[in-house]
């Protein structure tokens, strides 16, 4: 007896689920992994100060301010940076991106939509995920 249409539907959607719970779990990981990151970079950077060495979040902080602007974003730091509730002239707002053009802002809001990071509220309104 062949399969009915419906069947292979219904086996698509609990697939599509346990996929959509399995992304759910990993960005879950994923933020605790980078908490610890930077609990061990705000560590590195303590011990750093007593011993006085320079902490390599400090070399990389060095060189990101004396580079050509113009460089890579690093738009989960300007995530990190935005109100709870921000609209997309907010995110120009932040440090370095006042020159971006419109089409790289909403590009990077739809990224962050898309990886769960940012819901849309209303037309042109966005709150971070908590």
């Amino acid at each position: 007896m062949p399969r009915r249409s419906s069947d292979a539907g219904s086996a698509f959607h609990q697939i599509q689920q346990q996929a959509r719970a399995l992304l759910g779990n990993l960005r879950k990981e994923i933020r605790a992994k980078e908490a610890e990151l930077e609990r061990l970079k705000q560590d590195e950077a303590r011990l750093g100060s007593v011993t006085g060495r320079v902490s390599m979040a400090g070399r990389a902080a060095r060189s990101e301010r004396g580079g050509a602007s113009g460089g890579r974003i690093n738009w989960r730091n300007v995530l990190e940076q935005l109100p709870k509730q921000f609209k997309a002239s907010d995110v120009r707002g932040v440090r370095g991106l006042k020159d971006k053009r419109p089409s790289e802002i909403f590009a990077a809001v739809t990224r962050w939509i898309d990886a769960g990071m940012v819901k849309r509220k209303s037309r042109g309104v966005y709150e971070r995920a908590s």
